[in-house]
């Protein structure tokens, strides 16, 4: 390594000083050498490499020493040549070495990525809802990003650098002063002069781009958020382009001012380097000049001085700053783990118990549940906040109990809050009860294996969710092996049959982010259509036609009239209408079940139930007889 890539190296190290000021407690270092097990021996080749490298980079100042005596002394001209072919050997295996070691490295560190990576988005997907509604984004896939490749610097450079880099001060070491030790005191005189101004400007340097890095973070999120299909309506809506081009001008005028100042402070910075490194070059050459012409030493060992000298500077710099380097990667690598210590709160048991065939009973039974405090589901830095959020833990249901039949149809209404889709969410085990049981087919679904319960529960949602893919592919989400047969007759079934055959690109039509580019009908029955591809044995609505127009609910209710057809239903609605032949209507209010019965039967009881419809009846009257009157003129 040059003196000038040791000063960028360095200059590199400071500039994430600021990371390494956190305190690394021994459990993450420990974590750490568990996980870099399966490389054992990989890391090891690597180590003995790096090694041999740093000898070979020691030997070829002091075969150029040996050419430089044999010149002055006047030697056979065979030997001068067998050094210079030595020379050139030493310099093609180190070349090769060098190859061999960045290969060893890219697969180390490639490696580490992959399974930092896979293991924390594996751990994710178990997290619960609440855990994705609190989290932001974008600081999540930052930790599968930034903090993954940070760690990834621990063994792709950091360890590298410090075997080879002490290998390299030693033998340079012992080499300098048996050649002259009083040359190599004095050089390293002027060590402290080049290492201060790593130091200095690069805490300056960190300054500068932890601005940068949090103005970038918040342009990024601006974008993400103005350049989605609700933000970019939202904006336009409220009238305010401008507003939002004078903050993010703001934000990006503010990253420039910083990048010049960056710019103006690495050249500083690499100038004063420089400065040093011909300050030390001039001594070596001055004072192993005189002593040369004085006879106390040879000419080819100032030229070895003068060589060694950037392979003496360039590991005590990168030494100096390893501490650093390993703390800045184990901060990664906390953060990192962080995330892995998040424990999931519903988990799979060891011996799942399989989902009985045929139609499934659903069964609340004394049900009784809270929403999860913050410090059980997030964590801080990815909710940006100084302290979590710990309110919660008060029960949202209060022991809930009633049972659907197989092939009965059952109705959650009541007011919004009042705990409708919780239930939903408990059926389908996206949450756990706290106490009580909820069965399906006899079973605690806290019993059942995760793809039993999936196969089993089906369920529309009201936002009708779907990925930025093609049609095919957001089907195939249920069932990755449907064929397109089995999807074109789900389609039919879902009244969408007509609409994919008129699309230019069929099933392979990309749908746009969250299906916008479909209508709000179309979407929906196209997530009616994925549900029909698992045939469930219980489907959940929530929801499912409460954002729609007229039309385009009677479409959606007559493909959901093929999702629940046979099939034990549960489903949430606030239009009552949709609704009225329930088998058992379910009235919650405030996480109780205050009345439950027939549509009929609760009309002609005059409770909750009868107010609640009352209420809709006449605004649906009051809007018929608004459209009704002309305008007057």
């Amino acid at each position: 390594m040059s003196m000038e890539g040791a000063a960028w190296s360095s200059l590199w190290s400071t500039m994430r000083m600021d990371k390494s000021k956190d305190a690394i407690s021994r459990d993450t270092l420990r974590r750490t050498v568990r996980f870099a097990k399966p490389y054992s021996r990989k890391l090891l080749v690597f180590v003995v490499l790096s090694v041999v490298s740093a000898a070979l980079a020691v030997a070829t100042p002091v075969l150029a020493g040996r050419v430089v005596n044999a010149i002055v002394a006047q030697t056979a001209v065979d030997v001068v040549v067998n050094l210079a072919v030595l020379i050139a050997i030493v310099a093609v295996l180190d070349a090769g070495l060098s190859l061999v070691i960045r290969w060893i490295s890219a697969n180390l560190g490639e490696g580490v990525i992959l399974d930092l990576r896979t293991a924390v988005f594996d751990h994710v997907q178990r997290m619960p809802i609440a855990f994705f509604t609190r989290t932001r984004t974008g600081a999540l896939v930052s930790r599968l990003n930034n903090d993954v490749i940070g760690a990834q610097q621990a063994f792709s450079g950091t360890l590298s650098g410090i075997v080879s880099n002490s290998v390299q001060l030693v033998l340079t070491l012992i080499v300098m002063l048996n050649t002259s030790w009083l040359v190599t005191l004095l050089a390293l005189i002027l060590l402290p002069i080049f290492l201060m101004p790593a130091r200095r400007f690069g805490r300056r340097l960190a300054g500068l781009r932890r601005e940068a890095a949090d103005l970038n973070a918040d342009m990024s999120t601006q974008m993400t958020e103005r350049f989605s299909a609700p933000g970019a309506t939202l904006v336009k809506l409220f009238g305010r382009p401008a507003e939002e081009s004078r903050e993010f001008a703001s934000r990006a005028s503010r990253v420039r001012d910083i990048g010049v100042r960056t710019a103006i402070l690495q050249f500083v910075f690499f100038t004063a380097l420089m400065l040093v490194s011909s300050l030390a070059l001039a001594l070596v050459y001055g004072l192993g000049g005189a002593l040369a012409i004085g006879g106390s030493l040879n000419a080819g060992d100032v030229v070895v001085l003068g060589m060694l000298l950037t392979r003496l500077y360039a590991p005590l710099t990168g030494l100096a700053n390893a501490r650093v380097d390993i703390m800045s990667a184990l901060v990664s690598f906390d953060r990192v783990f962080e995330i892995l210590d998040l424990k999931p709160l519903i988990a799979e048991k060891e011996s799942p118990t399989s989902l009985p065939k045929g139609p499934l009973a659903v069964e609340f039974n004394d049900v009784r549940f809270a929403y999860p405090a913050a410090d059980k589901v997030s964590l801080a830095s990815l909710e940006d906040v100084a302290v979590l959020d710990n309110r919660g833990g008060d029960d949202v249901l209060h022991g809930i109990s009633f049972r659907a039949e197989p092939g009965q149809t059952i109705a959650l209404v009541g007011s919004s809050g009042a705990g409708k889709s919780t239930i939903a969410q408990l059926l389908s085990r996206l949450y756990d009860v706290d106490s009580g049981t909820v069965r399906l087919g006899g079973v605690d679904v806290r019993d059942l294996s995760f793809d039993g319960l999936r196969a089993g529960v089906g369920m529309v949602t009201q936002d009708g969710h779907l990925f930025h893919e093609s049609i095919r592919s957001n089907l195939r989400l249920a069932k990755p092996d449907a064929t397109d047969a089995e999807i074109w007759d789900v389609l039919k079934r879902s009244r969408l049959e007509a609409f994919a055959l008129a699309l230019p690109d069929g099933l392979d039509t990309v749908v746009g982010e969250r299906g916008y580019r479909l209508s709000g009908g179309e979407r929906q029955r196209l997530t009616i259509a994925r549900l029909l591809l698992v045939q469930p044995a219980v489907v959940i609505l929530d929801e499912a036609t409460a954002a729609l127009d007229s039309t385009n609910e009677a479409a959606v209710q007559a493909a959901l009239g093929e999702a629940l057809e046979g099939r034990t239903a549960l489903v949430i609605a606030h239009r009552l209408s949709t609704i009225r032949s329930a088998d058992v209507i379910l009235v919650l209010e405030a996480g109780r079940i205050v009345e439950q019965g027939t549509h009929d039967e609760l009309i002609v009881r005059g409770g909750r139930y009868a107010e609640l419809h009352d209420t809709q009846f006449a605004q649906a009257v009051a809007a018929v007889s608004e459209a009704a009157v002309p305008e007057e003129n």
